[in-house]
């Protein structure tokens, strides 16, 4: 639906929206034998292995949450030890737990179910230790996949209408919600959650990036399409949500 479409937007609404009667007379189970797989995977890209030793900035939440006492560096320019801290204290396996079903890897953004819909994707110019390209993160096995090479910030810049934060941006994360991973449990509520879940995991990249001394903005309006295509996404499974820059070019 598009902006426009004000009745559509409400029906869904109301019609997803939790009451005594709704939680109590679902039907809906749990089916644990076509569970979602929790990772989406490229089997045939060789990844590139983000650091693992990536020293936390020891500013306390609080503080990097309200940016008091905190100064921009003087090169705001993400390398990727900047981008494994942003990556991992986002969207990071923190701990895992065992249960009788398998195994939960918990992360470090919270998520309806613990099921992280959200993907991530990096659109970078050269920084140092990584070059220019379309990248995909996996947080399984803590690292990216290289989706297209070159430099396509020219494409984000476009499908935001040339927004300054994302034209001057040397790198930008690209957020995505991915259907079956969390419609399995949630069903129509899924499209909900896919705010709710982005918005806590920007939240961590936002005050991530301020405790590393990087300058950020969040991007909410863009041309799906273009965005889709350039990810090379299919539209009946998943679709860009939002985007995160950071660092100046």
């Amino acid at each position: 639906m598009n902006n426009h479409e004000i009745q559509a937007t409400w029906k869904y609404h109301d019609g997803t929206k939790h009451s005594y009667w709704s939680v109590r007379n679902n039907p809906h189970f749990l089916d644990w034998a076509n569970r979602p797989q929790p990772f989406k995977i490229y089997p045939r890209l060789e990844p590139l292995p983000l650091p693992r030793d990536v020293p936390q900035t020891g500013v306390a939440a609080l503080s990097a949450i309200s940016q008091q006492g905190l100064s921009w560096r003087d090169e705001s320019v993400p390398d990727l030890r900047d981008l494994a801290r942003i990556l991992y204290f986002s969207a990071g396996i923190t701990k895992q737990r065992t249960h009788p079903g398998g195994e939960i890897n918990f992360r470090a953004a919270a998520c309806t179910g613990a099921l992280y819909e959200i993907e991530l994707y990096v659109v970078n110019n050269d920084l140092r230790d990584l070059d220019a390209g379309v990248y995909h993160l996996n947080p399984a096995d803590v690292s990216l996949r290289l989706l297209r090479k070159g430099d396509f910030r020219g494409n984000l810049a476009h499908a935001t209408a040339m927004e300054p934060a994302v034209a001057h941006a040397s790198a930008t994360i690209i957020c995505t919600g991915t259907y079956w991973r969390n419609a399995w449990k949630y069903q129509a509520r899924t499209y909900r959650h896919f705010g709710w879940d982005n918005g806590t995991l920007l939240a961590n990249m936002l005050a991530v990036s301020v405790a590393s001394g990087l300058q950020a903005a969040i991007v909410l309006g863009f041309v799906d399409a273009d965005v889709n295509c350039l990810l090379d996404l299919d539209k009946r499974r998943e679709v860009a949500c939002a985007s995160y820059r950071s660092g100046a070019h």
